[in-house]
């Protein structure tokens, strides 16, 4: 059965620019962009699996959701579009960021309100290519999630598995997957306490990240990367990453080789704000030029 709920955004919001830090690559199983511009995401709620299609509809944005999950998700659907943000007390501080927060109004934060879902492919990200992570998150959905509810099971969409089917994943398929022993015993201790971790969403930052890295072999990195997502918190810089801190460093100094120390004081103008600036940033498309070949793409099961 098809449940549906439209909600009205107090001001711009880009559907395609908010949702898509939900995508875990092009062929990720529990999101899709239909060929009628609605997404669709596939979720494992607190009241079971979930899908919701969400679309505009004149100035309102409709979202039609089926499975146990249904009500959770249409509950959640201003929070997933942005609504707990508010961009208005964000000041910019240099002309770049500026100009990219004039040119992308319809900004906002996302909240999904679910842990797991963005930490366990956040940890398959760990010291990876994106390639590689994708990769995994793809296949160990294909093979151990289940079918997304709803008209999402025709486009072959999957819920990801919950916690018991997780720990019960056995190593050759991890192996199969291409996810090293560091980061599947990283997951299968997180799964352990997945409802400890979930606690983390009505926490403050500082707060839910320490929770988060109660487990080891999950930092500030993984946790940062989780909760900007689950928790659509303003602040959670990502440090620890091979490449923002040049890029920030390149696009507000002109200047190359930032460390997280040297971002973090350029960023300190934005303290509250930090990750938002960030994404400014990056939409602001000032990188510094490629000097070196991609990392290759590593095969694990050959190791």
């Amino acid at each position: 059965m098809c449940v549906r709920r439209t909600w009205s955004p107090s001001g711009p919001c880009d559907l395609a620019r908010n949702l898509g830090v939900l995508q875990r690559g092009p062929g990720d199983p529990a999101f899709q962009v239909g060929a009628d511009g609605a997404f669709w995401r596939a979720s494992r709620t607190p009241a079971g699996p979930g899908t919701i299609r969400i679309a505009r509809k004149g100035a309102e944005v409709e979202g039609r959701a089926w499975g146990p999950g249904a009500e959770w998700l249409l509950d959640g659907l201003p929070a997933l579009l942005g609504a707990d943000d508010d961009p208005s007390t964000f000041v910019p501080r240099h002309r770049l960021v500026h100009e990219a927060h004039r040119r992308h109004p319809g900004l906002r934060l996302i909240r999904t309100g679910l842990v797991l879902e963005s930490l366990i492919p956040s940890i398959l990200e760990q010291k990876v290519t994106g390639v590689e992570a994708y990769r995994a998150w793809r296949l160990l959905l294909q093979r151990h999630g289940e079918p997304a509810p709803g008209p999402a099971e025709g486009m072959r969409m999957r819920v990801m598995p919950d916690p018991r089917t997780w720990a019960l994943i056995p190593s050759w398929e991890w192996h199969r997957a291409g996810v090293d022993t560091k980061r599947s015993s990283t997951i299968l201790r997180a799964v352990r306490v997945a409802r400890r971790l979930e606690e983390a969403t009505s926490m403050d930052l500082a707060t839910a990240s320490a929770r988060l890295q109660l487990i080891p072999g999950i930092g500030p990195w993984t946790a940062a990367e989780t909760l900007q997502r689950s928790n659509g918190t303003p602040d959670a810089i990502t440090v620890g990453d091979l490449h923002l801190p040049q890029i920030v460093g390149y696009a507000l100094t002109g200047e190359r080789g930032a460390d997280d120390e040297a971002m973090l004081e350029l960023l300190a103008p934005y303290a509250g704000q930090r990750y938002r600036a960030t994404r400014l940033i990056l939409l602001s498309g000032r990188t510094p030029p490629r000097r070196a070949p991609r990392f290759a793409v590593r095969d694990f099961r050959t190791m």
